[in-house]
């Protein structure tokens, strides 16, 4: 029998609302959460293991971790590795950190409306996997009134955390924060004083794709309880923002801000809606904050970019407080989550300790994709603003078409173009945008038919087949220079239809086949599979393709379309494609160098960001990696715990920790790292060695059953040329580079085209400089000689001299252009006195008057005093001489000043 351990609970009536009269003074949050994993690690014998980044592993039916029992989905559909540490859990306790803002459970546009919902929030839960269930995992209640106990259906009832996966019935505990009445008429109505703070699921069925419910093999227990709606009870608060969890923050927020302190109001009490944004930025940082430190930007970029832009806007325009002002409560967020969770360090305080992502960094990531919302924000508002002036929308819809460009364009959130609309009064044709959104949306073709299921993998068992033993993909070796793969024979000791386990499949039908050893790779942590066949002893002229390799729950799976009959116990062979194979080591081997290289040219913090990787630092990552391939370096690998991983000196990760596999370090140049006892050897001591000698134990390969096939010596990788780096959103950029067997060919095309590209531009610069042109004709010649720039961005060439190309054919078009404007005024209007022009700038909030240059001929006209009237009428200040000034100021109508100030120098020169 399990008790509540906190016994202080009182009811509250309705007057005190925000305090425990009486009682003993409320429970810090920290002393909630270690209160409730003691009881259950200290009287109940459950494993306290770490909360999980909020960016699920793996599975792509999740956005982010939006429950405790996510982490816990292999062990439910018996998929976790035999081998790993997770597949021994029988009873675990935890503090998840989990993220609600899109899929399944979306709690984003209930944040700030009450005091109890949050985008990002931690769950406190146990587990039992197939030990204690309902008997001895459910609460003893000697007494309780019929009316406390109240029948709700499925939609409340039966927890399910996405479309597909385990689920179960359950019981909920809701908590009215007034007290001493009836409110069950209150409960699951989204009342502000009855909320939810526990829920019991019975984890007994797993959702099907065609959203049948089928029986688990073995039943668990999942409970999820909200730290804050709990530290809200226990401190007697009525709003989880007035717990200590928050109040910290909301502070600084008002130190921050130009709003009064934050006073809690809600719904029409909260004019202005000042509280509401107070909640709502409170909310945001803290789910920003921990989503960029899990590194989960990267993977559901789209989203946290829209709790961003919300934050930002609620910030600037509701608090009124300056840019910068969201991310400077960075460091408030990380002091709040390293000083609450010391059981276990949050990555956000445990990496700003480590410098791997600092709260710095963080805050330049805010900083820089709020300058570009901001801007955004400017052009989208104009852009709204001259189609709602061309007609009378007030009773009519807006163009869908406009919205979602919006939407593409400039990255809105439709969800604020709605907002934006709303506050003018007119709403969008969200048919024809539903219609829109429908045609871009991208339909997954990925087929799991063959793929084991919790069933199926649970028959396994129970017949006794035994794991695969893949032993023999790693056996490779080197012979005079060659990679020698063994021949590996087999058993077949299953047959999968994609329904049930079968002793025979005929001539075209599909079925996973299960061996009882492969030395094929299956598809895992990023590494394609291998592909080849089989050829079956009694039929050698047969040839089976193998389609796919697939690994659950110890379990290799080889897809394959029966080209005759396939039975179990047969003996086959397998025949694998060595040069595929080669192919996938050589890349993967080439991805750990070139991921330690980026880190050591542009810092340990590196995050592939665009605005980092100049041609100067190209150039040196470049050196770095040609050093590494240049002198062979043997490359060791070894599987080792998980825990004891985490104790190499300076050991750099590439994949997030996975406990339901385990890591293989992987080094170079050095000699194998091998455990000993429970310690793993070291390298050396002291400081991480240099690329330019030795890797060391650099890499850590995660998220794999096994590890990844890699080289067994560098230079197998040949060459390697960063011939692309893209920006895929602000802070994540795509690195692609040539290497392999290509590389001998492609690579040398690469330094030949970018060499004879860089020539070109050359001579065009030395004939642009030489002269002027003397008409606009031959002014245009030149541009489109500059066309050679579609050849600069689309041709196969080193990547820091596309970016120096690049930077370079930009600046002669913009002067070339400048020369067109001028010599086509002057054929024009005769000679015009005055040319007025603009050059775009970094700057993303201020139009810059850089120079005033009159005509020398023109005394009537001062460049100072031409430069004054202009900046001033910007609301800005210049100075300079007679010939030549500069100034700044601001303008949200860039095409209004260049007017403006041409008719002043018009006006001056025509006295």
């Amino acid at each position: 029998m399990l008790r509540l351990p906190f016994r202080r609970l009182r009811p509250l009536s309705a007057a005190s609302g925000r305090s425990f009269s009486g009682l003993p003074p409320p429970l810090p949050a920290a002393q909630v959460r270690s209160t409730f994993l003691d009881f259950f690690r200290d009287k109940h014998g459950h494993l306290l293991v770490p909360s999980s980044p909020v960016r699920p592993r793996g599975d792509p039916s999740l956005l982010f971790v939006n429950a405790g029992m996510n982490q816990f989905k292999p062990i439910f559909l018996g998929t976790a590795d035999p081998r790993s540490e997770m597949a021994s859990y029988h009873r675990v306790v935890n503090s998840q950190k989990c993220v609600r803002a899109g899929g399944k459970h979306n709690d984003l546009e209930d944040v700030g409306r009450d005091g109890y919902h949050h985008t990002f929030f931690e769950m406190l839960g146990n587990w039992s996997f197939g030990d204690y269930f309902k008997v001895g995992g459910a609460l003893y209640c000697t007494w309780v009134p019929p009316a406390r106990v109240l029948p709700f259906g499925l939609k409340d009832n039966f927890w399910e955390m996405g479309d597909t996966g385990p689920c179960g019935p359950c019981t909920e505990i809701h908590y009215d924060h007034v007290g001493g009445r009836d409110a069950r008429t209150l409960v699951n109505m989204d009342s502000p004083d009855v909320v939810e703070i526990w829920n019991l699921v019975f984890i007994q069925y797993n959702r099907e794709v065609d959203q049948s419910l089928r029986l688990l093999p073995r039943f668990s227990v999942d409970t999820g309880m909200g730290l804050e709606r709990l530290t809200g009870v226990l401190q007697g608060r009525r709003s989880n923002y007035d717990t200590d969890l928050f109040t910290p923050l909301l502070h600084a927020i008002q130190q921050r801000s130009g709003a009064g302190p934050y006073a809690g109001r809600t719904g029409t009490a909260d004019e202005g809606q000042v509280d509401l944004a107070y909640r709502v930025v409170a909310d945001h940082i803290r789910t920003l904050s921990v989503c960029i430190a899990d590194v989960s930007v990267q993977s559901a970029g789209t989203c946290v970019m829209r709790i961003l832009r919300r934050a930002v806007r609620f910030c600037i325009e509701v608090l009124k407080a300056p840019q910068g002002a969201l991310a400077s409560l960075v460091p408030t967020v990380t002091y709040m989550l390293v000083k609450y969770i010391s059981h276990n360090a949050s990555e956000l305080g445990e990496r700003s300790c480590l410098h791997v992502v600092p709260a710095l960094q963080i805050m330049d990531i805010i900083n820089e994709n709020e300058a570009h919302f901001l801007s955004s924000l400017r052009q989208g508002s104009r852009l709204l603003q001259r189609t709602l002036s061309r007609r009378d929308y007030r009773d009519r819809l807006f163009p869908a078409s406009v919205a979602w460009s919006l939407h593409r364009d400039l990255g809105f959130p439709l969800d604020l173009v709605d907002l934006m609309l709303a506050e003018r009064g007119v709403q969008v044709d969200r048919q024809e945008l539903d219609r829109l959104i429908a045609e871009n949306q991208q339909q997954a073709g990925v087929s799991s038919r063959l793929m084991l299921d919790v069933l199926s993998l649970a028959a396994l068992q129970r017949v006794g087949v035994p794991h695969t033993d893949d032993s023999l993909k790693y056996a490779y070796r080197l012979e005079d220079g060659r990679y020698v793969f063994p021949a590996c024979h087999a058993t077949v000791l299953a047959l999968f239809d994609g329904q049930a386990l079968v002793p025979e499949v005929r001539e075209g039908q599909s079925c996973g086949v299960i061996l009882d050893r492969t030395c094929f790779y299956s598809e895992q942590g990023g590494q394609s599979h291998d592909r080849g066949y089989f050829t079956c002893s009694c039929l050698q002229d047969v040839l089976f393709p193998v389609e796919a390799v697939h690994r659950a729950g110890g379990y290799v799976v080889h897809q394959v379309t029966a080209v005759d009959s396939l039975k179990t116990g047969d003996q086959i062979q397998l025949h694998l494609d060595q040069a595929h194979r080669m192919s996938c080591m050589v890349k993967h081997t080439a991805t750990h160098i070139l991921n330690f290289a980026l880190r050591k040219v542009l810092g340990s913090a590196v995050s592939q960001r665009g605005s980092h990787v100049s041609a100067d630092r190209l150039t040196n990552l470049l050196r770095e990696l040609l050093l590494v391939l240049m002198s062979n370096q043997i490359v060791h690998s070894q599987e080792v715990p998980l825990q004891t991983a985490r104790t190499i000196r300076g050991l750099r990760t590439v994949d997030e920790v996975s406990p339901d596999s385990p890591p293989c370090p992987v080094s170079a140049g050095v000699s194998r790292p091998y455990v000993c006892g429970a310690l793993l050897w070291n390298v050396r001591p002291g400081p991480l060695v240099y690329l330019s000698s030795i890797l060391g134990v650099s890499q850590l390969c995660l998220r794999c059953a096994y590890i990844f096939s890699h080289l067994l010596q560098t230079g197998a990788i040949k060459d390697l040329v960063i011939v692309s780096e893209k920006q895929l959103v602000k802070g994540i950029s795509r690195i692609i580079a040539v290497t392999g067997q290509m590389a001998p060919q492609l690579c040398p095309q690469a330094r030949e085209s970018g060499h004879g590209l860089w020539q070109e531009v050359e001579s065009l610069s030395a004939r642009l400089s030489s002269s002027t042109p003397s008409s606009p004709d031959s002014a245009q010649r030149l541009s489109k000689e500059a066309s050679i720039l579609s050849d600069v961005n689309n041709t196969t060439i080193p990547q820091w001299q596309r970016r120096e190309l690049q930077g370079r054919l930009r600046g002669l078009l913009r002067a070339n252009n400048t020369v067109i404007r001028k010599l086509e005024t002057r054929e024009k209007n005769g000679r015009k006195e005055v040319l007025v022009d603009f050059v775009e700038t970094e700057s993303l909030s201020v139009r810059s008057c850089d120079a005033a240059c009159p005509p020398e001929d023109s005394p009537a006209l001062a460049a100072s005093d031409w430069a004054v009237a202009l900046c001033q009428h910007l609301g800005g200040s210049a100075g300079g001489s007679a010939l030549v000034a500069q100034g700044t100021g601001s303008s949200s109508d860039i095409t209004e000043a260049l007017r403006w100030a041409e008719d002043f120098a018009c006006q001056k020169t025509q006295r």
